[in-house]
């Protein structure tokens, strides 16, 4: 089978070598899926430059590729819900990429059905982004009646997270720009902020949750406006003490990462609040939770541009660029 390889880490280039190799064998706890289509992200960049190597300490080279839409073709014997011809799709097991291949060996706890409506490139663009919703949530132990605010919200997660959230019955604020709120709004948003004419910080205040996709300064502005004894969840801050924790990483990188977060978690200490940086893991139920409640209001995730396997790198480079309006998928 082609597949895509990461030989070794490269700050300066997020390109891909291709290689033929054979394909997979399976574990009986696993299935074999033949590849329709994959969402290409900012993690698998990420991943390349080696910026997520004290988390997840890869054993180079590896098959690339984190989120995957594929049939399944065969099954171990210990696979139960699914069967042959099943098209499925899955955030890949942190430890086990391999997206970028014709054909891919997945757990079975990772997969989902993927819901008839959506083609594969649309389903393609969900698994990573709803689980990084669903995941936050959790986190966040959400509550219906509550009010949550999703910074930048008309990009790609805040298009899935939105909808997800008014699903578990919360009451969702989010903010950007204004040429976005009315698609934002008909996502389920009850109020949207214009952040080129309203500064978010002083119009909200007493917010039960924050979901942070900004970083860096918005980080600390969002603590201002979340209650005393809210709940904060990162996609783009520092990783804490209690992320090393969650993610049972080696004693001395929870020390590492402790000392990272401290800023944060002193931050959240003075309101008694509570700081989470995420890292998305595999998860098959939330991820077919997530898509019945797509399925419910045939929600379609934005594609912004497809290219065939062999324009990976193009695809990979676009990302790196930034400013996507929807998801970049790759198809078999």
């Amino acid at each position: 089978m082609k597949a895509a390889i990461l030989n070794q880490y490269n700050k300066k280039d997020v390109n891909l070598s291709f290689s033929n190799l054979p394909t997979p064998s399976i574990s009986a706890d696993q299935v074999l899926v033949k590849s329709l289509a994959a969402g290409v992200n900012p993690v698998d960049n990420m991943i390349t430059k080696g910026e997520v190597k004290l988390i997840i300490p890869y054993h180079l080279p590896i098959v690339a590729g984190n989120e995957l839409v594929g049939e399944i073709i065969d099954l171990g014997a210990n696979v139960k819900g699914f069967q042959k011809g099943d098209r499925v799709f899955a955030r890949l097991p942190l430890d086990h990429p391999g997206a970028f291949a014709e054909f891919a060996a997945i757990d079975s706890q990772a997969i989902a059905k993927v819901p008839a409506y959506l083609s594969s490139e649309e389903a393609a663009a969900i698994p990573l982004t709803a689980l990084t919703a669903m995941q936050a949530f959790e986190l966040l132990n959400v509550q219906p009646g509550k009010r949550i605010f999703i910074s930048g919200g008309t990009g790609g997660f805040g298009g899935m997270a939105i909808p997800l959230a008014k699903a578990m019955g919360l009451y969702v604020i989010t903010n950007g720009n204004g040429r976005n709120a009315e698609r934002v709004l008909k996502l389920g948003a009850d109020e949207f902020i214009n952040y080129r004419q309203t500064d978010y910080v002083k119009v909200l205040k007493d917010v039960d949750y924050v979901i942070d996709t900004l970083g860096g300064q918005e980080t600390a502005k969002q603590f201002q406006i979340l209650k005393q004894g809210g709940s904060l969840v990162s996609l783009k801050g520092m990783p804490n003490g209690d992320f090393a924790k969650r993610m049972q990483l080696p004693f001395f990188k929870k020390i590492l990462f402790g000392l990272a977060g401290s800023r944060l978690d002193k931050m959240a200490a003075k309101h008694q609040q509570k700081y989470f940086f995420i890292f998305v893991h595999a998860d098959g139920k939330q991820l077919q939770q997530a898509a019945d409640i797509f399925e419910k209001q045939s929600l379609h995730p934005v594609v912004e541009q497809v290219y065939p396997f062999s324009e990976l790198n193009t695809a990979l480079q676009k990302v790196a660029q930034g400013h996507a309006k929807g998801k970049t998928v790759i198809t078999f």
